[in-house]
């Protein structure tokens, strides 16, 4: 087993100053006895990072047969994202050496900065401290930052162009754009992703910003961009599709559907595991963020049944922010509990895909087909 696979620079040049492998192995069975395996590990002469020291030390105490899995130590020192280390210590008789992370001095800005970003995210100390010492500057969190940029960009753009900051869709020429979903254009594909750079008015955008940099930065530094721009995303076009099956005369503006996929998934999160979480404030902030995400649905829902205007404008509908909570409690909370593992190895991942894209099917027929055989009125694009 020894001659399995290309492990990372620090695991051969450990191998160089150790015994031979038939002496950690001597009848190859994939595993080495921990006796071996503690003096290869505490009597090699490289440094290792801190945080894989740590875990290999745990590693060692963590298995009833007395032998460590080779191929788990292989994950580890190449740090991939595996639930192997994690079971590892969870299921070993020791701690690890390093104090709780809340008690580590002399860190820089950055460092503070990664370091709240673990307690706020991570419900477990083993998963704060790997993610704290294994952090890189590369890739940053982008793709929250781009969207918000570009939201305030588009929105400065039509304030200017419309003279008008506050409930812009009451302004004839807003509904002409080419980003707002409207049920007369939805041929046009692209709209129901577009719409999530239109908003309302100036509060609306300011609440998608605020959340979606406070909640969608910190989840994208963790858990990646892959992830968080599939799940923002996601919220996104089940909020479009879910308008034009539940409310299909009404059109949709806002990022709401991502910024309620991102902020449900971190509650629900939180949620489930209250215990572990370290974030300070957690039951007033929990309040906070409810009582905000609740009046916006309140709003929006006025803006629908009683608007102010009703003569002068379309009604925005308020559908999308509830299916953007529904996409983040069902598949953003598997992705935030699996920091370490991999999606495409659990069924209920696959059990989430397979719902959404049955979903993402059903809207589609209904777009082609509803309309007609309804009988629906829409109003008449602009």
């Amino acid at each position: 087993m020894f001659g399995v696979g290309v492990v990372n620079e620090e695991w051969d040049n450990m191998m160089d100053v150790e015994p031979p492998e038939h002496e950690l192995d001597p009848e190859n069975t994939g595993f080495i006895p921990v006796e071996n395996f503690t003096s290869l590990v505490e009597h090699h002469e490289l440094q290792l990072d801190p945080s894989k020291l740590d875990m290999l030390l745990a590693l060692v105490q963590s298995n009833e047969e007395g032998q460590v899995c080779y191929q788990e130590l292989i994950e580890l020192m190449s740090s991939k994202r595996s639930s192997s280390f994690r079971r590892a210590i969870a299921n070993g008789r020791r701690t690890l050496q390093r104090e709780i992370l809340l008690d580590e001095t002399g860190l820089g800005l950055y460092k503070r900065f990664v370091r709240y970003v673990a307690y706020e995210i991570l419900p477990c100390e083993t998963d704060r401290r790997w993610y704290f010492h294994q952090n890189r500057l590369c890739p940053p969190p982008v793709f929250i930052a781009v969207v918000t940029i570009v939201q305030i960009i588009v929105f400065m753009c039509y304030g200017i162009m419309l003279n008008k900051w506050v409930l812009q869709t009451y302004q004839p020429d807003f509904m002409k754009s080419p980003l707002v979903y409207h049920p007369g254009h939805r041929a046009q594909v692209w709209r129901f992703f577009s719409y999530m750079f239109m908003h309302v008015g100036l509060e609306q955008l300011g609440f998608n910003a605020l959340l979606q940099l406070m909640i969608g930065v910190p989840l994208e530094m963790v858990h990646g961009i892959l992830r968080i721009s599939l799940l923002y995303m996601a919220g996104v076009l089940a909020g479009s599709l879910t308008v034009s099956i539940t409310d299909m005369r009404a059109p949709v503006v806002g990022g709401s559907g991502g910024v309620y996929a991102l902020c449900s998934a971190h509650l629900a999160n939180v949620v489930m595991n209250w215990a572990g979480m370290r974030c300070p404030y957690k039951l007033l902030r929990m309040i906070l963020a409810l009582v905000c995400m609740s009046s916006e649905v309140g709003r929006a829902v006025w803006l629908r049944f009683s608007p102010p205007l009703p003569s002068s404008g379309p009604q925005p509908s308020f559908m999308a922010h509830l299916s953007g909570a529904v996409v983040g409690i069902s598949m953003g909370l598997l992705i935030l509990r699996s920091y370490e593992e991999s999606l495409q190895k659990q069924c209920s991942w696959w059990v989430i895909v397979f719902s959404f894209i049955t979903f993402l099917l059903f809207a589609i027929f209904w777009n082609i087909f509803a309309y007609e055989l309804l009988g629906v009125q829409i109003p008449p694009p602009p």
